[in-house]
């Protein structure tokens, strides 16, 4: 089995836990802030992923590092993780919660990339048309990519919207290339 399928399934399962608990929003605090830790420090990652690495020692870093600063619900769920020698999907475990969580809740991510840095008020005009469409709340990020020349593509979910000067050049010479 994957390793995005068994993060799925525990996130699945943790997602269930906090929502029959009430503790939904809470636990998706926590684990943004244990994603934070994790995603800065690849040694840490791993730690976790190394099998010669001593369990009790995971643990132990695992109480050190988020003792009374997360929900124990969320640290007994990685310990037993770890126990049952899954400490290499600990991460991933923790993002999938993160997708599961935004799925529940309605909410999509879409990158927009553009060749320079797009206004706050055109982000906000693009954030409510993307929530429009999609019947969704949108986080927007925007990325810049020089390449592009003007205008912008849009990435949600699997679909993408280019409306790129770049993108039209390349979609006219496929055209004119088509056509002779």
């Amino acid at each position: 089995m994957s390793v995005f399928k068994v993060a799925s399934r525990y996130a699945k399962s943790l997602i269930d836990l906090a929502s029959e608990q009430g503790s939904l929003e809470t636990i998706k605090e926590d684990m943004d802030s244990f994603i934070a830790v994790l995603k800065s420090s690849t040694e840490l990652q791993a730690v976790f992923a190394n099998p010669i690495v001593p369990l009790d020692k995971k643990k132990n870093i695992l109480d050190a590092l988020f003792k009374d600063k997360i929900n124990p619900n969320i640290l007994a769920f990685f310990k037993i993780m770890i126990n049952k020698g899954r400490g290499e999907i600990v991460y991933a475990t923790a993002q999938e919660f993160i997708r599961e969580y935004n799925e529940v809740k309605g909410i999509v991510k879409a990158t927009v990339t553009s060749a320079a840095p797009l206004s706050e008020a055109n982000l906000a005009a693009m954030k409510d048309v993307l929530a429009k469409e999609t019947n969704a709340q949108v986080i927007l990020i925007n990325k810049v990519d020089h390449s592009l020349i003007g205008g912008f593509v849009v990435n949600i979910g699997d679909r993408q919207i280019d409306a790129s000067i770049a993108g039209k050049l390349n979609k006219l010479e496929r055209y004119l290339n088509q056509n002779n």
